[in-house]
């Protein structure tokens, strides 16, 4: 046992002097003593670390130094063989002032920011009416009670899930991220609200932590930022997916007004109805000018119509084919009338004759005295039937009909022209 002690002891001798950074949550300084004691922990852990200085360290400060001021000290290790344990002595200590913090913090947001920590594409939708609202916030502060008194005044059906932590100090951040973890992983809180009224820096500066920070942005479910008022901007409002220029303005953005939302919904459903009205009005003009029109107030009046031309069209295409008929039956009687007076008939009956030699069996049209020479069989065809003659003989005429065209004369033939 002792070797170990002695081994740690030489090894943690061999670390040297070095700076840390913390914050003070214990001072133990008594009057005559030649030592003080303190408690610096850190600021994103669960982590405090025993420390040991000169009294005269603490009163020389420029600041004056308390329980939760921000400090670097600068001193070595030392274990303590007897107790096993560890302390800081320091022979430095610079408090840590408003300009370095407000620095960090810009180096910190420019940090996050190239990280892509406050991109817009990051923000989680918050709902529209959440059911139950995660509130983290301090004990019995201001912040809780505007926050619960607001949203129930709007919404009286919205439930909380509260838990109180320190929203300052040493220990703030710890908690803040306990409770974060806490509701994120409860399924029936639906918005996270980190709550806190103003203050200084120093007491704002846990809602610009690191730790924090990444917290908020790994979360699952929504979360709003009401830190401080509205000139108050710690770095929790960047990266949460919605900041509210104070707790109040948390409450009145996360639920609606009742009834004002009442008041919407008796708007729209009158308006809805007069709509409605309104296009059945529109429909029924429509309708009324659609049944007055004649093709619906009388639908056979058309088919009437058409009837009517048809049977106009018929009689008159009956009249006219009768006409076309008639015509051409007339034409016809004409044209056999005419056939009738120039047909081979009519001239028989007027006393002509066709003569035709017989040789054999063929019978052929005398149409010259030279094609029926003396002897010839004949035959004479006459109105009313045929005559069998021989020829005995025949004698040209002075003036002979040479023209086939014209038609024989109806004078008979005188006596000197037969005895010829």
């Amino acid at each position: 046992m002792r070797t170990i002690a002695m081994k740690v002891a030489q090894w943690i001798d061999r670390l040297g002097s070095v700076w840390v950074e913390g914050q003070i949550t214990q001072i133990n300084m008594r009057p005559g003593t030649r030592t003080a004691f303190l408690v610096l922990r850190d600021t994103a852990a669960d982590m405090s670390l025993s420390i040991t200085c000169d009294p005269q360290l603490l009163r020389a400060s420029a600041v004056p130094l308390q329980e939760g001021s921000r400090v670097v000290v600068y001193g070595k290790l030392s274990y303590f063989t007897g107790r096993g344990t560890i302390s800081l002595r320091v022979t430095e200590i610079r408090p840590v002032g408003i300009g370095e913090l407000l620095a960090r913090i810009e180096r910190l947001k420019a940090l996050l920011a190239a990280e892509g920590l406050f991109d817009d594409r990051l923000k989680r939708p918050i709902p529209f009416l959440p059911g139950t609202i995660g509130l983290i916030t301090g004990r019995a502060s201001a912040a809780e009670h505007d926050v619960v008194t607001v949203a129930q005044q709007r919404w009286p059906a919205v439930r909380f899930e509260i838990r109180n932590t320190a929203v300052q100090g040493a220990s703030a951040v710890p908690q803040i991220l306990d409770a974060l973890a806490e509701l994120n992983d409860d399924p029936e809180v639906d918005v996270i609200v980190l709550a806190r009224g103003g203050g200084s820096v120093e007491d704002l500066l846990p809602f610009s932590d690191e730790t924090l920070c990444r917290a908020i942005v790994s979360a699952t479910t929504p979360i709003v930022s009401a830190i401080g008022h509205e000139p108050d901007n710690p770095l929790s409002d960047y990266v949460a997916d919605l900041r509210a220029a104070t707790p109040t303005d948390a409450a009145k953005r996360l639920v609606p007004d009742a009834a004002a939302e009442l008041a919407g919904v008796r708007d729209m459903r009158a308006r809805s109805a007069a709509a409605l009205r309104g296009w059945v009005d529109r429909e029924a003009r429509t309708l009324r000018q659609l049944r007055s029109r004649p093709v619906l107030a009388d639908p056979l009046r058309t088919l009437q119509q058409r009837h009517d031309e048809i049977e106009r069209l018929r009689t008159a295409t009956r009249r006219a084919v009768e006409h076309a008929l008639q015509a051409e039956v007339t034409t016809a009687r004409h044209l056999r009338d005419k056939l009738t007076a120039v047909g081979p008939a009519a001239t028989l009956a007027r006393g002509y004759s066709v003569v035709q030699r017989v040789t054999g069996t063929e019978r052929q049209v005398v149409r010259s005295v030279a094609d029926a020479p003396p002897g010839t069989q004949l035959r004479i065809r006459v109105a009313d039937g045929a005559i069998t003659a021989a020829g005995l003989g025949s004698q040209a005429l002075a003036n002979p009909i040479r023209t086939p065209s014209e038609a024989p004369s109806d004078r008979a033939p005188s006596d000197e022209e037969e005895t010829q």
